[in-house]
């Protein structure tokens, strides 16, 4: 149901979750997205999602909004990457912002796109 939300803002929570590795990041989501989606105006919202190796340390229940989330998180290979190797704490407040926790001793960065090689440059 909020998946296409959550899909929306899936780049943004990348660049977050890896700024996290340096700071907590929050990033303020806008209420209507949900709203149109059939949220209730005054719906509590509010979860907290724990990732430990590369998958959820607490049952998310029967929150919508929070299983929408870990699929879409789970279905793109960056994110994938980052919760197999890092520890997170995922939580969405009642005032719809989402706070990103790394809680890794000694987080491990996403690896850069294009591999390095050491053959040699034909000019």
């Amino acid at each position: 149901m909020y998946t296409t939300v959550w899909a929306k803002y899936l780049p943004i929570v990348k660049i977050l979750m890896k700024k996290s590795l340096q700071a907590d990041q929050e990033l303020p989501l806008n209420r209507i997205d949900f709203e149109k989606l059939g949220l209730a105006r005054k719906a509590t919202t509010k979860f907290a999602i724990g990732f430990e190796n590369g998958k959820p340390t607490n049952t998310i229940g029967t929150t919508q909004i929070a299983r929408d989330l870990v699929t879409v998180l789970s279905e793109n290979n960056d994110t994938k990457f980052l919760f197999k190797h890092n520890d997170y704490d995922l939580t969405l407040t009642s005032k719809f912002v989402l706070q990103i926790v790394n809680k890794t001793k000694n987080p491990v960065p996403l690896p850069s796109a294009e591999p390095e090689t050491n053959e040699p440059v034909e000019e």
